[in-house]
C-alpha cells in the first residue's frame, strides 16, 4: 500500500509518516494542498490521508479534484472538528472515511488497511446522467433543473440506475440492492416501482425496459430498438415504500 499524507501540522505529519513506515507502509508527505495535487498528478496512491484545512489549495478542493479526475485512490479526511455536520460535509465532497484529531496511530493504520482492501469503484458524490441530478446525501433529485419528489424506493432504484451510466440493471439486482433480504423474489415490486418512477420523472422517458434482461437509463432519443419506454403491463399502484 502506498499512502500520501497531506497534513500541515509538521509534528503530527512526521509522526504519522514515521508510524506508517514502522508498519511497513510506503508513505509520502506534503504540507500543503498545492504540493498534494502535484504528487497526485504523477504518483499512484492507494489512500490519501488528507487534512481538511490545508494551506494553499484547501483540503476539500483536493478531495474534489481527486473525485473529478477519477483517481483510483481512497480519501481518509482528518479534521479537528468533531461535530456531525462537519463530517457530513466531508462525506458529501467524496471522502471515503473520516478521523477526528486527536487520534491513535493504530486506529489510523487499521482504517488505512481497511480502505486499501476495498475495490475502488468510486462514484461522484452527486450522480448526473441523462439530464437527471441525484444528490444521495441531501436526498434530492432534479430533472433538467426541476425538483422531483421521490418515494424512498423510487430514489433507491433511480440511484442504482444512474450509477450504471446507461448499463442494463436486472430486476433481480434491483430487488437485491434496493429491498431487504425478506423481499419475495417473485414480487412485482420492482416493476411497479419502475412504472411509478417513470411517471414521476415525466416525459420524454429516460428509463427503458430491455425485454427479458432488465432496465437502463438513457438520454432522450438514444434508446436502441430493443428497448421500450415503458412496460406494457405497468401498474399504477406504488409498493415497497
Amino acid at each position: 500500500m502506498r499512502v500520501l499524507i497531506a497534513e500541515d501540522e509538521q509534528y503530527l505529519a512526521e509522526s504519522i509518516l514515521e508510524g506508517l513506515q514502522h508498519e511497513g507502509l510506503a508513505a509520502d508527505l506534503v504540507f500543503d494542498g498545492d504540493t498534494a495535487l502535484e504528487r497526485l498528478a504523477v504518483n499512484a496512491y492507494d489512500v490519501v490521508v488528507l487534512d481538511r484545512d490545508l494551506p494553499g489549495t484547501h483540503g476539500d478542493d483536493v478531495c474534489r479534484w481527486i473525485i473529478a479526475q477519477e483517481l483510483p485512490c481512497r480519501v481518509l479526511m482528518l479534521t479537528a472538528a468533531a461535530d456531525l455536520d462537519d463530517k457530513e460535509s466531508g462525506f458529501e465532497i467524496g471522502a471515503d472515511d473520516y478521523l477526528t484529531k486527536p487520534f491513535e496511530l493504530r486506529e489510523l493504520v487499521l482504517r488505512l488497511r481497511s480502505l486499501a482492501r476495498r475495490p475502488k469503484a468510486s462514484l461522484p458524490p452527486v450522480l448526473e446522467y441523462a439530464g437527471v441530478r441525484l444528490d444521495p446525501f441531501r436526498r434530492e433529485v432534479y430533472r433538467n433543473g426541476r425538483y422531483v419528489r421521490l418515494a424512498k424506493k423510487q430514489f433507491a432504484v433511480l440511484e442504482i440506475l444512474l450509477a450504471a451510466k446507461g448499463g442494463v440493471v436486472s430486476a433481480e439486482e434491483l430487488l437485491e440492492r434496493a429491498w431487504d433480504e425478506h423481499a419475495d423474489p417473485f414480487t412485482n415490486a420492482v416493476r411497479v416501482t419502475m412504472s411509478t418512477l417513470r411517471k414521476v420523472l415525466g416525459e420524454p422517458w429516460i428509463i427503458h425496459t430491455v425485454p427479458a434482461v432488465g432496465y437502463r437509463v438513457l438520454p432522450p432519443g438514444e434508446a436502441p430498438a430493443e428497448t421500450s419506454g415503458a412496460d406494457a403491463d405497468d401498474e399504477d399502484d406504488e409498493v415497497g415504500e
